[in-house]
């Protein structure tokens, strides 16, 4: 049986769960009121950091589970994810609209990868 590790922990939540060769992410979020492309790149320079701590990268995506505080930031939010996804390994990928935490957030992404 794999066992599971908890990474960057606290009372409430891990940033980082793996379990064998699997890795869940914590929903990451970036600085709230900043632009969407602002948004956006912290969060996957966060991704990038939070895989490279459990021994993987972008390329080892399974899935994306994206949110966007309105739907109207679909456009804005992709220019910065396809500069950003790894060339021949995009996820399986999904982009809905929700209220987030705050209203100032307005992107927040869900990450499932393996090891690499």
């Amino acid at each position: 049986m794999s066992q599971i590790q908890r990474l960057k922990s606290s009372y409430r939540m891990s940033q980082i769960v793996t379990c064998g060769e699997m890795i869940y992410l914590a929903g990451q979020v970036a600085v709230p009121g900043t632009s969407v492309t602002e948004q956006t790149k912290t969060i996957l320079a966060q991704v990038d950091s939070l895989l490279a701590e459990a021994g993987s990268d972008k390329k080892h995506i399974l899935q994306a589970i994206i949110w966007l505080s309105s739907m109207d930031d679909f456009a804005e939010m992709n220019a910065v994810w396809d500069s950003w996804v790894a060339p021949g390994n995009a996820p399986a990928r999904a982009c809905g609209g929700a209220a987030l935490a705050t209203p100032d957030y307005s992107v927040e992404i869900i990450i499932t990868a393996r090891k690499k």
